[in-house]
């Protein structure tokens, strides 16, 4: 294995039993500070996307799928994992994340699956529809369509730090785009699609130092259950995935302080975005057919709804 996919801390065999706690380091972090949008090869410890332990099952074999966000953190798990379950993925990333988005199209391919990756800023509508159009075409459908990118910077100043040019990127970024390349991938998507959203578990417990952040994020979770009586006559699911803390390019490039990252966790630490895969797997797969409408909650062990 190339040692660039190689993490710090690799998770062992999962068909043995593990202990959550100790699976991942735990903080403190050495001090890190990143400009956003941060990179993957700078952070100490090195994410696990599941690149050295992620075993495929054939849950997704011929799937069609679009995942935002999927050149780095958890977006790149859910395409690693898409792929070895048997999907070919088109997936977006920032022209600026075009580095960290070839790593992610090597882990597809190394799946022998198509891989697609496409730089797009989701806050334009004319981008997001291009987008669905650019998945049509080179794959010949959407069977899947995870939302997970979004945008994030802590204010510890208060409300009065939030600038409008911010609040008006997180919006849009972790809303709009949602909004729109729903609504246009929806016609393309047949009986047992799925549309699987990135809440958070800021949706529930918000932070004040996540203000706006923490607002798109409750916003995510009252979509994606309204979406979810909504297509249902249409056979088509609607859920979402709440994660807590995972150990991400964003946090040392928008946290004031990584080093204590995840540590309010009962695990006592951060999840790797591997962590994080298995569930976007299973709500994709027909295993959750009778699922939908549900939040899964991934957060360590603190209490959600």
């Amino acid at each position: 294995m190339d040692n660039r996919t190689k993490p710090d801390a690799p998770s062992p065999d999962p068909t043995t039993l593990i202990d959550p706690v100790s699976l991942h380091p735990r903080p403190p972090f050495p001090e890190q500070e990143q400009d956003h949008p941060g990179s993957t090869e700078a952070m100490r410890p090195r994410p696990d996307h599941g690149e050295n332990t992620y075993r495929g099952h054939d849950l997704l074999r011929g799937r069609k799928a679009l995942v935002t966000g999927g050149d780095s953190g958890i977006g790149r798990a859910v395409c690693v994992a898409f792929a070895r379950e048997g999907a070919d993925v088109v997936f977006t990333h920032l022209p600026e994340e075009a580095a960290e988005a070839e790593e992610t199209t090597r882990l597809i391919r190394q799946a022998d699956r198509t891989a697609v990756p496409v730089p797009c800023d989701l806050r334009y509508e004319d981008q997001c529809t291009a987008l669905v159009d650019r998945t049509v075409g080179e794959l010949g459908g959407i069977d899947l369509l995870v939302n997970n990118a979004a945008y994030q910077m802590a204010q510890p100043d208060g409300i009065e730090a939030i600038t409008t040019e911010q609040f008006d990127r997180v919006m849009k970024t972790n809303l709009y785009g949602m909004f729109w390349l729903t609504r246009a991938a929806l016609p393309h998507m047949p009986r047992g699609g799925s549309v699987i959203n990135t809440a958070s578990v800021q949706g529930y417990q918000p932070s004040p130092h996540l203000l706006d952040y923490a607002m798109t994020k409750s916003a995510i979770i009252s979509f994606t259950h309204s979406l979810a009586q909504m297509l249902a006559e249409r056979g088509i699911r609607a859920n979402a995935v709440a994660p807590g803390p995972v150990w991400t390019p964003l946090i040392p490039a928008t946290m004031p302080d990584p080093t204590t990252f995840g540590e309010q966790s009962p695990l006592g630490r951060p999840a790797q975005p591997a962590e994080m895969a298995p569930a976007y797997v299973f709500l994709a797969s027909s295993h959750a057919s009778y699922i939908t409408g549900e939040i899964v909650n991934a957060t360590g062990g603190t209490p959600l709804p």
